[in-house]
């Protein structure tokens, strides 16, 4: 997977005609970071406990621990390709 083809999907993301659900809005925010930052490392604070958005984003984003960034942009840029279909 290219960083190419993935900027390129990040682009896209931000052109798609419908809304994505709130569950694969948490996906792709998940293998953005992933794919960008890679694991969640130990000085990212927790969100607090009431703020549930923060603690979803956290949440999806730790799931992936361990994944290879490589891997994440390819699952990134396969999931808009499905979307923009």
């Amino acid at each position: 997977m290219s960083q190419q083809a993935f900027e390129k999907a990040v682009a896209d993301s931000k052109e798609l005609t419908k809304r994505p659900d709130n569950e694969t809005l948490l996906n792709l925010y998940s293998l953005y970071k992933q794919a960008t930052e890679g694991d969640l490392n130990g000085d990212t604070p927790k969100p607090v406990l009431f703020d549930f958005v923060a603690q979803a984003k956290y949440d999806a984003w730790k799931k992936l621990q361990g994944t290879a960034k490589e891997d994440a942009m390819e699952k990134y840029v396969n999931m808009v390709e499905r979307l923009r279909s």
